[in-house]
């Protein structure tokens, strides 16, 4: 893609370092040393920064003959999900000659630090999933082509969004629910400050107020099976009438609402639902097995490349959001009679 206007280049970096460009390909290239004072290294380093400027990697690459490097930058690697997007994602990457580094943030939601050093200036762009737009401004998030997976359009700062269509897997999950003849839920929810959590609380609510005589309880918890046992066991044991039926934000905290409930002497489905959201392979672990919601990981990590290389090229990406599919399986019932 050919540069724009108003990016910064090297005769830029080297007016405003007073230095020659020859000089300025030298520092940026890490080939100063015995040629260049210390002094003005730094000097050219901090004017590049200073005006954002950032190698034609497209045209050092042709040149060179390597492959362009994009970096996708997940919460964490505790699930399978983030490895199925990453699969999507480098597999489109590798149909257009590029390669995918994979960066589990230290921090989770944000802010992402600096996975090395000379991030903006070997990177093509990035792949945020799960993150705010502004948790990326220590990797350049803010100056290199950016695609936000799993998060608000209204907050991306300009970035390109690719979203599964998590508001209707709610809804699925939500009717089935419905359908069976629950009316007291309890939603154990995520302690995340994420924009994907929120919506699923947002849709829950909704839903359920457009339905007279039903009832929403609320615990949150980290996802974590533990957390999430105790929450549920919290929740379960105060005073009042017990929920027929458990929401979860993801399948993890679905488990930790197996064990919660099997502490409590109940059974799964005849005295208590429970219902997940992911379909990782632990749905099908449990026992009895998880009504969830299904999310396409490879297609998403898929979706997410294809959007970044639109943005590269200059073409607006794809919109609409990516169907998801309710699962039902054997942890949800009719609710016993009152």
């Amino acid at each position: 893609m050919a540069p724009s206007s108003t990016r910064p280049t090297s005769r830029d970096v080297a007016r405003a370092a007073g230095v020659s460009q020859a000089a300025v390909s030298l520092v940026l290239g890490d080939k100063w040393r015995g040629r260049v004072a210390e002094t003005t290294a730094e000097r050219v380093r901090q004017a590049a920064t200073d005006l954002g400027y950032r190698p034609n990697l497209a045209a050092r690459n042709l040149r060179l003959g390597h492959t362009r490097t994009v970096l996708l930058v997940v919460p964490a690697l505790t699930t399978e999900f983030f490895a199925g997007v990453y699969t999507g994602a480098a597999r489109v990457a590798a149909e257009h000659g590029f390669g995918v580094v994979l960066y589990p943030s230290p921090e989770g939601v944000g802010p992402a630090r600096d996975p090395f050093a000379s991030a903006q200036a070997a990177l093509d762009g990035v792949i945020a999933s799960s993150m705010a737009a502004d948790a990326l401004t220590a990797i350049s998030g803010d100056q290199l082509p950016l695609v936000m997976l799993d998060s608000d359009p209204a907050g991306s700062l300009g970035a390109a969004t690719v979203n599964l269509d998590i508001t209707d897997g709610v809804r699925q999950v939500t009717d089935h629910l419905l359908g069976l003849g629950h009316r007291h839920l309890l939603h154990l929810a995520a302690d995340v400050p994420s924009w994907t959590f929120e919506i699923r609380a947002r849709e829950l609510a909704d839903r359920l107020a457009t339905t007279p005589g039903t009832r929403l309880t609320t615990a949150h918890a980290p996802i974590t099976i533990d957390a999430a046992r105790a929450a549920t066991e919290a929740a379960l044991t105060t005073p009042g009438p017990r929920p027929t039926a458990i929401v979860c934000d993801d399948d993890k905290l679905a488990a930790g609402a197996y064990k919660a409930l099997r502490r409590l002497g109940l059974r799964i489905p005849d005295d208590i639902s429970v219902t997940g959201l992911d379909d990782l392979a632990l749905a099908t672990a449990l026992d009895p097995e998880l009504t969830t919601v299904r999310l396409d990981a490879e297609l998403f990590g898929e979706r997410g490349m294809q959007a970044l290389l639109a943005v590269l090229d200059g073409r607006e990406p794809d919109h609409g959001d990516i169907p998801v599919q309710l699962i039902p399986r054997a942890s949800t019932a009719p609710p016993r009679p009152s």
